[in-house]
């Protein structure tokens, strides 16, 4: 039998565009108050003001995620005025492509400090209030990358397989608290990112893609919507691959 829903305060980070707005977007449909963080104020507010002008609920807190002095002053405002999240979402991330033997120091730290620092400021940030109410979802925004590695990206897969590792340790840390920790590995998915690829890299991409296409921003939602619905309390610790088979 399925459980009923019950709408909870959830927070995106990297609201502002791509995979993160569909997950602002679907949570906010299904009736969830989101709290949408990104750097940009206009892209984050942007999709708050487009979900409350829908009828939703959304507050937008610009925020540089992988700052961990920006992530707690946020964080303090949203638990004083929310009394705390129930569902966060770690998914802002960036790239910085580049082959190893060029990759400046500051590709490498920045990805780290956007794709994998981030996650662990607001996760420790907003957990607190979640092991006092004993329920809570967590998910984290990884890649096929952290998975199977790709040339030209050591930095960001690196960041991504440290955050499936991340989320495995909460999972353990957090089940006594009834709150769950997964983590969501999309293929390549069509995003402001992917539209910088040459139509040869995509070619070459879906030659290894047994669906045969890119994924949609649609696709993750769905998946992230169920993880942080009741009917998922039995799902914890797991990497969940969204890549058309890419992975399998």
């Amino acid at each position: 039998m399925l459980l009923a829903h019950q709408p909870r305060i959830a927070l995106v980070t990297g609201a502002g565009r791509g995979i993160g707005k569909a997950i602002a977007e679907t949570f906010a449909a299904d009736g969830h108050t989101v709290l949408c963080v990104s750097k940009n104020p206009a892209s984050c507010g942007g999709v708050a003001d487009a979900i409350t002008a829908a009828g939703g609920k959304a507050r937008a807190f610009p925020a540089d995620v992988s700052d961990p002095a920006a992530a707690a002053a946020v964080c303090e405002a949203v638990n004083a005025e929310f009394g705390g999240v129930d569902i966060l979402v770690n998914n802002a991330g960036i790239t910085r492509d580049n082959l190893l033997l060029r990759m400046s120091d500051a590709e490498w730290g920045d990805v780290l400090a956007t794709n994998l620092s981030a996650a662990f400021f607001w996760t420790r940030n907003l957990v607190r209030p979640m092991t006092k109410k004993r329920w809570g979802r967590i998910i984290n925004i990884g890649s096929v990358v952290g998975r199977m590695g790709n040339a030209g990206q050591a930095n960001y897969a690196a960041a991504k397989a440290g955050l499936h590792g991340f989320t495995m340790s909460l999972a353990r840390e957090l089940a006594s608290r009834t709150i769950t920790a997964n983590t969501i590995a999309p293929g390549f998915v069509t995003t402001d990112m992917t539209d910088k690829l040459t139509p040869e890299q995509k070619d070459a991409i879906m030659r290894n893609v047994p669906l045969r296409r890119f994924g949609t921003p649609a696709d993750i939602a769905a998946l992230a919507n169920f993880l942080a619905s009741e009917n998922a309390g039995y799902i914890t610790g797991q990497i969940f691959g969204v890549d058309g088979g890419m992975a399998m």
